[in-house]
């Protein structure tokens, strides 16, 4: 195989090692994730109490298991972000979680076919000193027939993960050398089903 031009870290996240949490397992993440969401700034904007729990696939990079979440409010918003943690020799420990909200909802915008959230968690040096930020990417696709979603940079796949119970969870570099990370489904037999950017053009903005 000759040299590649695009020398880029790629699936640097360990695959899913558990399912969905469930019964203490989740209480005990959902305690940090309730406690990340009590700290954001709703710049006095009533987002409501978190209700039901949505877990994704967890990945590990960097010595750190991350295992996103989203929750809807009781004034409809969507709270997302994720909590972390690292392996002890009794467990999981040094646990930590971020989280945000949005008013952006999935059933208000029909076109999507990817419902994603992302949060960059770290950075890679490159060649000459250029920086990829570690990009943690969970989301649900809006559209059936779906088997295993990829992120590709550059239209180099450089994270994949098979879906679980249609949700998925990516670790992979971003805005690495003026290229952005995109998200592909994929069906069974290897059909490109969708793909969504995680920037959202400004139809009102200049080229």
């Amino acid at each position: 195989m000759p040299p590649t031009d695009r020398f880029v870290i790629s699936f640097a996240a360990e695959p899913p090692q558990e399912g969905l949490p469930y019964g203490r397992w989740a209480d005990t993440l959902a305690g940090h994730f309730i406690a990340a969401c009590r700290e954001i700034d709703t710049e006095g904007e009533d987002i409501g109490e978190p209700r039901e729990i949505r877990w994704f696939p967890d990945r590990s990079y960097a010595g750190r298991t991350y295992v996103p979440a989203v929750a809807r409010t009781s004034e409809g918003y969507e709270l997302f972000g994720f909590v972390s943690f690292a392996e002890a020799e009794g467990g999981p420990a040094d646990f930590r979680a971020r989280a945000d909200f949005t008013a952006e909802l999935a059933e208000d915008n029909p076109d999507w076919k990817l419902d994603l959230s992302d949060d960059v968690i770290g950075s890679w040096r490159g060649e000459g000193g250029k920086r990829a930020e570690m990009t943690l990417v969970w989301g649900v696709p809006m559209i059936p027939g779906g088997a295993i979603v990829t992120a590709e940079l550059a239209n180099v796949a450089v994270d994949q993960c098979e879906l679980v119970e249609e949700r998925f969870t990516l670790i992979a570099p971003d805005n690495y050398r003026s290229d952005f990370l995109e998200v592909k489904l994929w069906s069974k037999s290897g059909d490109e089903l969708a793909r969504e950017s995680l920037y959202v053009e400004d139809e009102d903005s200049e080229p």
